[in-house]
């Protein structure tokens, strides 16, 4: 199996955190990597729409694995049938302390084709997580200025 992992460190609650990455309908307005569509409830069917640099965007439809409230998302997609290129995406909140929360941020990959794919996608890939904390980070710590 492969994977990508990221992490940072959000200068946020860990509430405001969970709050601002749940709330998907305002992922256009800042995420750069992602939109999603649909509830974080474990079985549903999520729609998202990924955004690689140097790529048209796909969508994928992945089904939600686990919902722990301010802890931890993650849901599993595949391309085309299972065993081909199958991803596990995570994210996990951590409470540093009372103000600061440390975002884990990443996607365990298998199937037939993973290691091709990754060889094509994977720096892209890990690219792309890397923004979107960058911009959660952002939109996070804003989001307490503005209160």
């Amino acid at each position: 199996m492969k994977n990508i992992r990221t992490e940072i460190n959000i200068n946020a609650p860990i509430e405001t955190v969970w709050s601002i990455l749940m709330d998907f309908k305002n992922h256009p307005n800042w995420n750069p990597f992602i939109h999603i569509t649909g509830t974080a409830e474990v079985g549903q069917q999520l729609e998202n729409t990924i955004f690689l640099e140097g790529q048209k965007p796909q969508v994928f439809k992945p089904r939600v694995l686990a919902v722990e409230q301010e802890k931890m998302l993650r849901w599993e997609g595949n391309l085309l049938i299972k065993g081909i290129f199958d991803g596990e995406h995570y994210f996990q909140l951590e409470k540093i302390n009372f103000n600061q929360t440390k975002l884990i941020h990443g996607e365990n990959f298998k199937g037939i084709l993973s290691n091709l794919l990754l060889k094509m996608i994977g720096e892209a890939t890990e690219n792309g997580f890397i923004k979107m904390n960058q911009a959660l980070k952002a939109q996070c710590e804003m989001a307490l200025v503005e209160v």
